[in-house]
């Protein structure tokens, strides 16, 4: 097997990771009824998948498992143009089929707490776990707020992951990264900062809602993050390598 296709493979098996714990995990929150602490849960949930799934893909395929951290990579001359629409299409995939088979599972009358939600009824109430604006927030101010917490996360991919002098840490310090962007985004977005992460379980559940904010706002942020990193920060030496990191 090529490396290309070890590489899409990695990449499907990732996002599915992240994309059906991730939603998995907000209906399981609606389910029990939590409140103000099921953001604390969920934020918990999507950043310790996040560090297993780009830790265990990180030496395959570079652990990128998000369209606009692949996109960010051919910008910053870490990746070629081919292999970003390989990983892409893989991620996409392997996001719809987590997005379908968390539908699989939160479905039926089952209970898990008295006089709660059954857990079809928990899937339709948080749309399967599909990050969605908060009412009345406007296009640009989701492409805004997506916008800013992907910066923080694709800034912490290149110094964790793409530069060679990063800490060898694997994906934790990229979950970390993301635990706290829910914590601060989750009510406003969503915070999905990843294509990926809002099409599949959108796909499985029916669900587009402003779907333009979840793909505008990750790739403009991921692309700035990504370019004041290359150029401001990296060593002369480094720039433009050919890597797969991220």
């Amino acid at each position: 097997m090529n490396e290309d296709m070890k590489g899409c493979i990695a990449e499907a098996i990732g996002t599915f990771f992240l994309c059906f714990i991730g939603a998995s995990s907000i209906c399981t929150v609606t389910a029990l009824g939590a409140g103000a602490e099921g953001l604390l849960m969920v934020a918990v949930a999507h950043g310790l998948v996040l560090s297993i799934a780009i830790s265990a893909t990180m030496a395959i395929s570079g652990g990128q498992l998000n369209p606009a951290v692949s996109i960010t990579l051919v910008a910053t001359g870490h990746q070629k143009v081919p292999r970003a629409v390989k990983f892409i299409i893989s991620q996409l995939i392997g996001a719809t089929i987590a997005g379908f088979l968390c539908k699989a599972v939160f479905s039926g009358d089952v209970k898990l707490v008295n006089d709660g939600l059954s857990l079809a009824q928990a899937y339709a109430t948080s749309s399967g776990g599909t990050p969605v604006p908060a009412s009345g927030l406007t296009t640009g101010h989701g492409i805004l707020i997506e916008a800013i917490l992907t910066f923080f996360l694709v800034f912490a991919i290149f110094g964790t992951a793409v530069d060679p002098r990063a800490p060898k840490i694997g994906g934790f310090g990229i979950g970390l990264a993301i635990g706290f962007d829910i914590l601060v985004g989750g009510p406003l977005t969503g915070a999905s900062m990843n294509p990926a992460r809002t099409f599949g379980p959108g796909l499985a559940a029916g669900v587009w809602n402003e779907h333009i904010i979840y793909w505008i706002g990750p790739i403009v942020g991921g692309l700035i993050a990504g370019l004041i990193y290359q150029h401001c920060l990296m060593d002369k030496g480094d720039s433009g390598a050919e890597s797969s990191e991220g």
